[in-house]
């Protein structure tokens, strides 16, 4: 007696041009093993509209095992090349149409089981079992109809698994791959659906999630699931990573791998995608980035970008991506002291996101809407650093904000004591790390008298520091305001690098009081440098026992700055090294 594999085997010898015979006057089916993958195997189609892909030795095996069985197809016979002629024939039918196939080969075993057959979504109900008695006609509605078929057979190739020595080549053969398949994900929506077969056990054992989906207490039964959130390429490429280990992101596919690999709590491959989007963060994509790292709860890249966003504000708002972030985010950003861009830019940038976010509340971009559309985020704009030119061309004539706010900011940019004002006039420091001060002297007296002359010093520093503002004192005659006007001045040039015209409230107490200036000022190693203090109030407390050189040691680095200190000649009030005002000096290194 012959063995099933010699019976397989006959089967798949029949010639083509035998098996074609009586079928000129119908439509032939083409079973296309010439296009082989890995080992024999062809690439599974990921169409939606494929059925599962069926085993090419399967076929003629189901057909040879029914002729040893006695059980004679009735089209079956000398003329015809028996049962796997007639496994391959099919004409499809208006409730079903013709699926592509993709032929998968596989040891014998493999072969039988792989005879399973999922109905797709246009098709009716209808499966068969590979066994011993196998009704052909399953087989037959799962190959393509095509005139132009052409019949061509091939030995299977057995025993693949043999040919991969690790288990990671073993299930890495397994991705997207209908061998040994027992699950369909009908990936994306529309006609971008893929259909991508896999394993549940392996996608068990990478993700909790699709543990829990088929082994968990409300576990699916079904063999199709369809994942309409999801892009195809992202699944792909999670799935890639569950069977290989592999990693396969780039620019256009790495959000949605992200949100992919989220979904379905594989978190080493979000680590890869964190790292991908790191290496590629650039100012102008800094806020696109940071819009989805808040929306993935990605803390760590969402303040890379902020970080970003700090060293080069003037780039990123300029960039095309800032009028596409939300309004959450463009407040985060806004309410940062961090950011190394004049207020004003600052404002214009806030007009243009208003005006893009009208236009996607399909509202006009008039004032009113830009205000409305702004909400909150208006409030965080700091128009009290402008210059009031500055605010006088730009904000004061927009439109956006209120009569009453324009002469409120007038009356703080022009009077004294300045009036409140609903916005912050904290200045922003475009630099990070920690604030220090410096202190010049070791004891406070009464009364030092103002007559509008300026308060003047001279220092130079050992290395190079961002000058923020100065401490100042206050009244010896309790609660007082004062009217400041703070500079630093090059002494070779006689240039003024930074100023700020304010004013500070203090509290009666020998204590210090922040000035500080709009932004940092840069101030060079082994240059000199005046700070210069013009105050309008009545008289204050001043430092005696003055040092000429006063040291900062960082506590964390250890790194020291060292501040000179010697006599600015001129009219000074009397300030000196010895005594006088401008006691601290802040900075950052």
């Amino acid at each position: 007696m012959r063995c099933c594999v010699c019976l397989f085997q006959q089967s798949l010898r029949c010639s083509p041009s035998k098996m074609a015979a009586g079928e000129s006057n119908s439509r032939s089916s083409c079973l296309n093993l010439s296009a082989s993958g890995p080992l024999g195997n062809a690439p599974p189609s990921n169409s939606a509209h494929s059925s599962p892909a069926s085993n090419g030795g399967a076929v003629g095996a189901a057909a040879g095992m029914n002729r040893s069985a006695g059980n004679a197809n009735p089209r079956s016979g000398p003329e015809s090349g028996g049962g796997a002629e007639s496994a391959v024939r099919s004409t499809p039918s208006a409730q079903n149409p013709p699926r592509q196939s993709v032929a998968q080969s596989g040891a014998a075993s493999g072969a039988a089981s792989n005879m399973t057959a999922t109905p797709s979504s246009s098709s009716s109900s209808s499966s068969s079992t590979a066994s011993s008695s196998v009704d052909a006609s399953a087989a037959v509605s799962s190959l393509p109809s095509s005139p132009a078929s052409v019949l061509v057979y091939r030995e299977p190739v057995y025993n693949w698994q043999a040919t991969k020595s690790t288990v990671k080549e073993r299930f890495a053969f397994l991705f997207n791959n209908e061998v040994l398949s027992d699950v369909h994900f009908l990936v994306g929506k529309g006609m971008g659906v893929q259909r991508i077969p896999a394993h549940r056990f392996a996608l068990a054992v990478g993700s909790a999630v699709f543990d829990a989906m088929f082994n968990g207490g409300m576990a699916t039964t079904s063999t199709e699931i369809e994942l309409p959130d999801v892009e195809p390429a992202a699944f792909l490429a999670l799935l890639k990573f569950l069977y290989s280990d592999e990693v396969q992101i780039g620019p256009e596919t790495v959000m949605t791998t992200l949100y992919t690999a989220k979904k379905y709590a594989v978190p080493a491959l979000e680590a890869h995608c964190v790292e991908f989007l790191k290496k590629n963060l650039r100012a102008d994509n800094a806020f696109m980035l940071l819009t989805q790292a808040r929306l993935f709860d990605e803390p760590q890249l969402a303040s890379l970008c902020l970080e970003n966003i700090d060293k080069n504000t003037a780039d990123a708002l300029a960039a095309e991506g800032f009028t596409d972030v939300d309004l959450d985010t463009l407040m985060a950003v806004l309410e940062r002291d961090t950011l190394g861009v004049r207020e004003v830019r600052l404002f214009g940038a806030a007009v243009r996101w208003a005006e893009a976010e009208a236009q996607r509340q399909q509202l006009q971009p008039t004032p009113e809407n830009k205000r409305r559309v702004l909400g909150k985020a208006l409030s965080l704009i700091r128009f009290p650093l402008m210059t009031i030119e500055e605010f006088a061309a730009g904000p004061a004539q927009s439109g956006i904000l209120t009569d009453r706010e324009v002469v409120s900011l007038f009356l703080h940019f022009t009077v004294n004591p300045k009036p409140h004002v609903e916005f912050i006039d904290r200045p922003r420091c475009c630099l990070r790390g920690k604030e220090c001060s410096i202190t010049r002297f070791s004891q406070v007296e009464s009364r030092w008298g103002y007559s509008g002359t300026s308060d003047r010093i001279r220092f130079s520093v050992n290395r190079r520091i961002f000058v923020v503002g100065f401490g100042l004192y206050g009244s010896i005659h309790g609660p007082t305001d004062y009217q400041v006007n703070i500079q630093i001045i090059h002494t070779d040039s006689n240039t003024v690098l930074g100023q700020n015209d304010t004013g500070f409230s203090c509290d009666g107490t020998a204590s210090t009081f922040r000035v500080m200036f709009k932004e940092p000022v840069e101030i060079l190693p082994s240059v000199n440098y005046i700070a210069c203090a013009t105050l309008k109030g009545p008289d204050s407390h001043y430092g005696t026992k003055g040092m000429r050189k006063v040291t900062h040691e960082a506590p964390a680095t250890g790194t020291k700055t060292c501040f000179t200190f010697c006599y600015a000649a001129g009219n000074n009030n009397g300030t000196s090294v010895e005594d006088g005002q401008i006691p601290e000096v802040i900075f950052y290194t």
